[in-house]
């Protein structure tokens, strides 16, 4: 009996070594690709060793790690499907052994640990870190930035602990729940990450329809549309007589006329960007124009409607069926029974469908008039929107399994501390939140449909002019004048 229990636990011990070597080798590759995106988009500082240099590297690793963090959230449902129909397909396969369900059961909770690690102190930290200068009356340096920072985040956590058990004792005034908020482990961190998570998917809520319908014109503008009815030699030879006559007035204005020329410069750079798209449309081949754009179009189209399809679906079997809620469901373990009728083609399907949304949200996060100066540009974003934006992007993918599953997208059962969130168990939120996302998915997709028909109908009224004038006369009030200032109504 003492050589089988030895046995046992060198055998348990050999298998959560392995599965610890398995995670952190998928982190060090979303660690590496994460790191190449930041580098595009973060703005190129000075080569010097002082001290801003420093903190500004400090802040880079740890929104790299936050936005690895991220990439890992948006795989989880996507990697626990893939594994799922793989240990079903192959059980006995000696290459497969290390992908189980206590492997997959890991990566769920390091996830949610290493959000909620993100969440409330990496990236707080990386902020106040950034922003810090030192208490006045100290020596100035790195240890002085790292002493303020502290107390910053010391003071925000009193603060939002402040808050939340008021917020705790308003709701649910019971002496339990107000006892169970001092446990600071067990109960305040799982319910404070169940209330950013409540307002992760409520922006998922709101980034998603929009994103839904701003995907076609997205798709759109990169790629090229047919030609029909038009002659494109014809538009480039007359945009390129615009070119010259604006590159004649631009060397003919006088340097006194500043204005003039920002107007003009500007003016010939739409001119030139307007250009390129039409050379390109030009060169680009046949099957370029009349295939490749129908066909991710109507493959957008088909994504789009199965999505609205399922959410209604999963409406009427959240009224009929009580195991439809994402918290009570508790399916059996991974690896014993299929979640699809086709298999690995349904997976499959799934998947990109998991993908599509994620995509979608961001696209009509950056969409919305709140966030579209937020969005990071290449080579010249400073180091506090790239917080910000490593940040939002958490809060969006670590949401991202919950509405999956809440809007019945999937029928993969939430793991770890994700199914444990109180608010799931609420019928009335989960219904409301379906509600909610066919009304205005559809909504935006009838309100982007029908644009050209707005145009033409605002065209025959007359509508169109009005605009016009009010675009102009807001140009005209928005106009620098000459000391470089900008002119107010």
């Amino acid at each position: 009996m003492d050589e089988d229990d030895v046995s046992i636990r060198e055998q348990n011990f050999h298998s959560q070594v392995r599965e610890y070597i398995i995670c952190f080798l998928l982190f060090a590759i979303l660690y590496i690709l994460s790191y190449f995106i930041i580098r595009r988009y973060k703005r190129k500082a000075d080569e010097q060793e002082d001290e801003d240099a420093i903190v500004n590297r400090i802040s880079l690793f740890l929104s790299t790690f936050t936005l690895a963090v991220s990439a890992a959230s948006v795989l989880l449902l996507p990697f626990s499907i893939v594994s799922n129909e793989i240990l079903l397909s192959f059980p006995q396969n000696y290459y497969i052994k290390w992908l189980n369900g206590s492997l997959i059961h890991g990566l769920w909770n390091l996830v949610s640990l290493f959000s909620n690690l993100c969440l409330f102190v990496l990236m707080p930290f990386a902020f106040f870190f950034l922003e810090s200068e030192g208490f006045a009356g100290l020596k100035k340096g790195i240890k002085a930035r790292i002493l303020e920072t502290l107390v910053m985040l010391i003071l925000l956590a009193l603060l939002i602990f402040g808050i939340v058990w008021v917020a705790s004792a308003l709701i649910d005034n019971d002496a339990a729940s107000k006892e169970s908020l001092y446990d600071l482990w067990d109960f305040y961190l799982p319910y404070l990450y169940s209330c950013i998570s409540l307002m992760g998917c409520l922006l998922l809520l709101l980034c998603t329809p929009v994103g839904l319908s701003r995907m076609f014109t997205v798709m759109g503008q990169l790629l090229v549309k047919p030609t029909i009815l038009e002659d494109l030699d014809e538009q480039i030879y007359i945009i390129t007589l615009k070119e010259e006559i604006l590159e004649r007035k631009l060397n003919g204005v006088n340097t006194a006329a500043e204005f003039n020329s920002l107007e003009l410069e500007h003016e010939l750079d739409n001119v030139r960007t307007a250009k390129t798209k039409l050379e390109r449309r030009k060169k680009a081949s046949a099957w370029e124009r009349n295939l490749v754009y129908p066909a991710v179009m109507i493959l957008l189209l088909l994504e789009t409607s199965s999505s609205v399809i399922l959410v209604a679906c999963n409406i009427l079997r959240l009224l009929v069926d009580e195991t439809a809620m994402p918290k009570g469901s508790r399916g059996p373990g991974i690896g014993s029974v299929s979640l699809f009728t086709f298999g690995f083609v349904g997976a499959a399907l799934e998947i990109i469908l998991i993908f599509y949304l994620m995509v979608s949200s961001v696209v009509g996060f950056y969409s919305l008039c709140f966030f579209r100066n937020f969005m990071p540009k290449k080579d010249d974003t400073t180091m506090t929107k790239i917080i910000g934006n490593t940040v939002s992007i958490l809060v969006l993918s670590s949401a991202l399994p919950v509405m999956s599953r809440t809007l019945g997208v999937t029928r993969f059962d939430l793991l770890g501390d994700f199914g444990r969130f109180n608010w799931l168990g609420n019928f009335y939120i989960v219904l409301s939140y379906n509600l909610l996302f066919t009304i205005m998915t559809t909504l935006c997709l009838i309100r982007t449909f029908t644009s050209a028909v707005r145009e033409e109908l605002l065209k025959a009224i007359g509508l169109d002019k009005l605009q016009l004038s009010n675009n102009s006369r807001d140009s005209d009030s928005a106009k620098p004048s000459t000391n470089g200032h900008q002119k107010a109504l």
